[in-house]
């Protein structure tokens, strides 16, 4: 097998309107949302990098400007804060080397698949990864690395297209993309066909896409001619399924967790989950709920 063309470019599909948040969403982004003290398009850009990606293109719609600005120089803020003596390494992460952030626009919101195939000038003919913010994918508790630097690794061993899944309870099946699993080596299983929301008895596994790809830049082609699914919008997992048997494709199984960010509940679970395990103030965080437990 020839080494596969490395992944240094990743597409964040960024221009959904939030309306799960509303009214916090009316004037900014959902992907600004803070955990704690970093939106959620940090994390997903910092777990980007850890990969070895190098190029971040963000596909926006109107009112989504404040996303680049994030991570744009912010000279009056900086200045001030050189001149009181801050510690300017709590921006380090926001600062990007021009030309490393570049967005593209989704003029109409026709869904995951018509994101991507926004893009398609700027991915070229290289292979690239997705990020969907809204799902927060973190390393296991104590070390470990983050989702996509498992997808690359995994990448270089077999190439192709690559999704990360988890292992969920059978019953909760139907509520996301689960794959119809091949040979399994590890932490990689073949895929052969990917279902969207089956019914629990329909399901061919318990292992959901879980908003991390590596994909082939032939699926633009596909994406290109490819008519609306559900919901009347052109889907990403259509794509993706037209593109198995044609192209390696493989899961990789996530050793981490994984928050679902795009709801109020799985938010706050985050919110919470992450504060705990923070040094600077989980004893504070601790306290405060079971104060608010005690009632």
């Amino acid at each position: 097998m020839t080494t596969p063309k490395p992944i240094k470019k990743a597409v964040f599909p960024v221009a959904g309107l939030g309306t799960r948040f509303l009214p916090a969403t009316k004037a900014v982004p959902k992907e600004l949302l803070p955990i704690v003290d970093r939106p959620l398009i940090q994390y997903a850009v910092d777990e980007a990098r850890e990969a070895g990606i190098e190029q971040m293109i963000f596909v926006t719609g109107r009112g989504k400007t404040a996303i680049v600005e994030h991570f744009d120089v912010a000279f009056e803020l900086e200045a001030t804060m050189r001149e009181r003596g801050k510690d300017m390494g709590v921006l380090e992460a926001t600062h990007a080397t021009p030309g490393d952030v570049i967005t593209v626009r989704q003029q109409v919101p026709l869904g995951l698949g018509h994101a991507i195939w926004c893009a398609r000038a700027v991915v070229g003919d290289e292979p690239f990864a997705v990020f969907l913010p809204d799902e927060l994918m973190v390393a296991q508790a104590g070390g470990g690395t983050g989702c996509m630097k498992q997808m690359v690794e995994a990448y270089g061993e077999v190439g192709g297209n690559l999704i990360s899944v988890l292992e969920v309870p059978r019953g909760e099946v139907s509520s996301y993309g689960v794959i119809d699993p091949g040979e399994e080596r590890g932490n990689l299983t073949e895929v052969r066909g990917l279902v969207e929301k089956p019914a629990v008895a329909d399901a061919p596994s318990n292992k959901i896409v879980s908003g991390r790809y590596i994909l082939q830049p032939e699926v633009m082609r596909v994406l290109e001619t490819q008519g609306k699914g559900a919901g009347g919008e052109i889907q990403l997992t259509d794509a993706m399924a037209r593109m198995i048997g044609t192209q390696a494709f493989h899961a990789v199984t996530f050793a981490g967790r994984r928050f679902d960010c795009g709801s109020k509940l799985g938010f706050i679970e985050a919110t919470l989950t992450l504060a705990l395990e923070r040094h600077d103030m989980s004893a504070d965080v601790r306290a405060i709920a079971e104060r608010v437990l005690a009632g």
